[in-house]
């Protein structure tokens, strides 16, 4: 059994970006730990009540196998978060997988994580993301290394599915 770590903002996370890949991974018999700045119920765009298992602060990389950002407007909370790019960094340099959907992959373009690297994204970040040196692809999931980032809401699944892929390998 693996471990993922989902990072979703306080609230207006995406419901089905959080809650597909979250399926898909304890479906192949992995743990996910949901984390996020406070452990006060987060509610999703859609409804979706959601209690954190974690604080950011909490996160220990060398105990996890994944780190994925999940999207929706909440995500924008941490575009700039000096703890969530030293966390993407640090899961990046330990050779874990890390990933981000819909926006959330603007956090990982702000640490610099994206430079030279094929990427995806919502349509609404893909200048930020062009501008940190990633290589827009347009495409709905794109894994290229550790590194796994989808489109939006109706590429959750298959986001899922190629986290659980990697985790595989």
């Amino acid at each position: 059994m693996k471990s993922v770590v989902m990072v979703i903002g306080e609230r207006n996370f995406r419901d089905e970006e959080y809650l597909r890949p979250k399926e898909a991974l304890q479906k192949a018999g992995h743990q996910v730990i949901t984390a996020s700045t406070t452990m006060t119920k987060s509610v999703g765009t859609l409804g979706l009540i959601v209690q954190p298992d974690l604080l950011l602060e909490n996160i220990e990389i060398d105990k996890l196998d994944a780190l994925i950002f999940v999207g929706g407007s909440g995500a924008k909370q941490y575009f700039n978060d000096p703890r969530a790019q030293k966390l993407a960094s640090e899961a990046m340099q330990k050779g874990k997988i890390y990933g981000a959907i819909c926006v959330a992959p603007a956090i990982l373009a702000n640490a610099g994580l994206l430079k030279g690297k094929r990427v995806t994204s919502f349509s609404s970040v893909v200048d930020a993301i062009k501008e940190n040196g990633a290589l827009y692809t347009g495409e709905d999931v794109v894994v290229d290394g550790r590194l796994v980032t989808a489109k939006g809401p109706e590429a959750a699944k298959k986001f899922g599915e190629a986290i659980v892929d990697m985790l595989r390998d």
